[in-house]
């Protein structure tokens, strides 16, 4: 397995207990331990302060839906994106 992209609706709080993370962040984990080379891409088309699971080296979280997300997607997984991707992101978009 080389990628996981979940697209959820943003309710990450739904299943947070205090300090133990979300449910899909433990699969992810044991999924990680079995494919140490997989990415997974947290695709939030409802965006608000919680997250799946935090920004990482093997983490993406995305907030928003455009045109644009399979281009992000592509360049993370084949691993593209630099390390301040959003920042280098914004700043070649003309406005």
């Amino acid at each position: 397995m080389d990628a996981v992209v979940f697209v959820s609706d943003n309710q990450s709080w739904v299943d947070q207990g205090a300090g133990r993370g979300t449910a899909l962040l433990h699969e992810w984990q044991e999924l990680r331990a079995r494919c140490p080379q997989a990415r997974l891409v947290c695709l939030d088309v409802q965006p608000y302060e919680t997250t799946q699971a935090l920004d990482c080296e093997d983490v993406l979280n995305i907030g928003g839906f455009s045109d644009q997300v399979f281009d992000v997607i592509a360049d993370y997984v084949s691993g593209r994106l630099e390390p301040e991707h959003w920042v280098g992101r914004i700043e070649t978009t003309a406005i």
